[in-house]
Formats: C-alpha cells, structure tokens, sequence
C-alpha cells in the first residue's frame, strides 16, 4: 500500500506468531527471520546428527556420559550454522523465492533485507561458528572446514540435478562424522556408516518437506525429490528410511550399543514408519507436520543412545572390533 508519495511498505515476511513477531526489536525481525530463528526445526535437525554421533563415540569410548561440553557447543553452532546457511540459500535463491507462494514473504524477495545485507549478515554468523569450531581439537577443526564447500554448492543443486536433497544430505548430516571427530581426534568407519544412514533420513524428511512446493517447483523448473518420486514416494520413504535403520543400527552395534540403544532405535524405527503410513503428499500442512515430527524422532534416538552410555550399557552387545 502507498500514501501519497511514500515508498511502498513491504509485507511481513514470514511472519509465524512467535516471540520474534511480538518481542524482538522491530530492525532485526527481519534478519531474525532470514536466520529462521522463529523456525527452530531447522537447527534441531542440524544438531541431531551431531549429538548421535557425540553419544555413539562414547558408547565406543565407554565414556560415562556423553561429552556436555560438545553437546552444548554443538546446539550453538547449529543455531548459528543454521542462520548462515539458511541466509546464503536465500541470497542464492531469492528470485526463485518470489515466485513461490511459500517463499515470496521471505525477508530479501520481500524488500525488507537487500541481498548486500544478507550477505554481511551470513559472514557474521559465519564467523560466530567459527569460534565454536575453534574450541574442539584440530581434526575436527578441519572436518567441520571441510563441509563448508557442501552448504556453499546446495542451493544450485535444485538447478542441476533431480533429487537435490542428497546434496542437502550431505550438509546436514555432517554432524554425525563431527562429534565422533570431536571425541576421537580422527575418523572410522562406524562414523561413516551413521553418516550414510543420517543422509538416507534427510532424503526422506526433506522429501516429505519439497511436497509443499511440488507444484510451483514444476511451474518454474526448480527440481526435487518430491518430484522425481511422485506418486512413489511412499515406497521411496521405505527405501530410504529402512535403509537409515539399517545403516545405524549397524554403527551403533559396532560401537557398544546395548538393549538400551536399541530400545532407542526401535522407537525412531516406530516413528518413521508413522510418517510413510500416514502421509498424504497432497496435504502441504500435513507434509510439514510430519517434516517437523522428525525433531522427535531424533530426540527419541538420542535419548536411547545417552541412556545407554550413562547406564553403562548394561546388555551390551561387545562385538570385536
């Protein structure tokens, strides 16, 4: 809307009715958003892996607990590495974004942040991880450098090639080599193998998650496993998601993990079952609730795994190594 000769007031840019709205300084709404502090669903899945891998390497260590420094120097860099790389996605995208109903409301399709402000705004974040990282031994240093050319390339990978959330996969479950990196100073397989099993998970949420934007990416070309898969996408979150059970069930065991561990497992295992059964890919809401349920499917695993390191593993299954 104008008024006379006044410039025009640029919408609220998605706006979700959380404290951010309602209690945050009116000049950093907008950044706060272009970081999704509002949204926390996405910083909970950037953690998860990473506290996975933190409990599994102290079941291997048969440490008493798993590591707290790590765990909340973790939940800082997910917070802040999550605001970056959500803030360069939307630099990159921010055209694509205005033509998506979903996305058109974001802070730079909106006019509320200029993508130079976006900009400076990431290295900050940027900048505030690195600290984070700093604090953990010079191995991981490294791992967590290494995954930055990973988030650099994601969001082009929706113009390039069908299923871009294995690339997504790729970003987003580098945590499960990090707390193993952070504990250990170097890397094996077993954190290889609950790498592998993390990104089969992040392929299958985000999946449920691109159903959203099916029809706007198919108007204006953007690719995506929702559609790649289409009508078989629920035999494709089968795939997937048996295939992240398998996967980490097999690095946990090689690891210590006991009846504790498992009971953890199975509960994960019950919880993405729940979402192949009842998804409905023509219900966006439904398709973002189920993407937001996987935090407590998450939590539910990590809550197995750090049970059984503070247990003592009792039951556990030592299987030479």
């Amino acid at each position: 809307m104008t008024s006379g000769g006044e410039r025009p007031i640029a919408p609220v840019a998605d706006s979700t009715g959380n404290w951010v709205d309602f209690a945050a300084p009116s000049w950093s709404q907008p950044y706060l958003r272009l970081a999704r502090i509002d949204r926390p669903i996405g910083w909970w899945l950037l953690l998860l892996p990473c506290w996975w891998s933190t409990a599994v390497a102290a079941l291997a260590q048969r440490a008493p607990w798993p590591d707290l420094k790590l765990i909340v120097l973790f939940l800082i860099g997910a917070i802040v590495m999550r605001g970056a790389g959500s803030t360069w996605n939307d630099i990159l995208d921010r055209k694509i974004d205005a033509q998506v109903e979903r996305t058109k409301s974001r802070p730079i399709p909106s006019g509320q942040v200029s993508a130079k402000a976006a900009f400076v705004f990431a290295i900050l974040l940027s900048f505030i991880g690195l600290a984070v990282l700093l604090q953990m031994n010079r191995f991981a240093i490294l791992t967590g450098a290494a995954s930055l050319l990973i988030v650099a390339i994601y969001p082009l990978a929706k113009r390039v090639i069908s299923m871009p959330q294995f690339v997504l996969g790729l970003a987003f479950s580098w945590g499960a080599l990090m707390g193993w990196a952070a504990v250990f100073g170097a890397l094996d397989w077993r954190p290889l193998v609950l790498y592998a099993g993390t990104i089969s998970w992040v392929i299958g949420y985000d999946t449920i998650y691109a159903h959203q934007d099916r029809r706007d990416d198919a108007i204006i070309g953007v690719k995506s496993s929702a559609r790649l898969f289409g009508e078989n996408t629920k035999p494709a979150l089968t795939i997937l998601y048996t295939a992240t059970i398998v996967l980490i069930s097999t690095a946990v065991i090689f690891s210590g993990g006991g009846i504790i561990s498992l009971a953890g497992i199975a509960l994960f295992a019950a919880h993405l079952a729940w979402q192949i059964v009842t998804l409905d890919a023509n219900n966006p809401a439904y398709c973002l609730k189920l993407f937001r349920a996987n935090r407590d499917a998450g939590l539910l695993l990590f809550a197995g795994l750090a049970l059984d390191v503070i247990a003592g593993a009792p039951g556990a299954l030592i299987i030479p190594r």
